[in-house]
């Protein structure tokens, strides 16, 4: 089970258990099916792997950028993250904030509603 940490400085990092201890498991980490080099995978003192993706600039534009990480032998896939950036989420993040405002307003005339009709 791969389970992510953090996304700092460009650089996803997450815990690998649930797999052999002998060798380092084979990661393939993929942006639009193109792989990413970079990937590390280094052991923990307290069990498990320490994985670190660094995410190349060169990836990061506007809208959603997803990465997917797989078992190497496998082709499982064990984890994804995305990166999302530019003017689209600013209008993504304004239209959930009113639709939030509006259901918050219905909310508070029914509760008020229900107060007057319970006095």
């Amino acid at each position: 089970m791969l389970t992510r940490t953090r996304l700092q400085a460009g650089v996803w990092e997450g815990v690998l258990t649930g797999v052999a201890q002998d060798a380092p498991p084979a990661l393939l980490v993929s942006h639009l099916n193109a792989p990413l080099s970079g990937v590390s995978v280094a052991p923990l003192a307290e069990g498990g792997w320490l994985v670190r993706v660094p995410v190349p600039a060169a990836l990061i534009s506007d809208g959603v950028q997803t990465f997917v990480i797989a078992d190497a032998a496998t082709g499982e896939t064990l984890d994804s993250f995305s990166v999302i950036a530019g003017d689209a989420l600013a209008e993504d993040i304004r239209a959930e904030v009113d639709l939030l405002r509006a259901e918050l307003d219905m909310l508070k005339r029914a509760f008020r509603r229900h107060c007057v009709e319970t006095a």
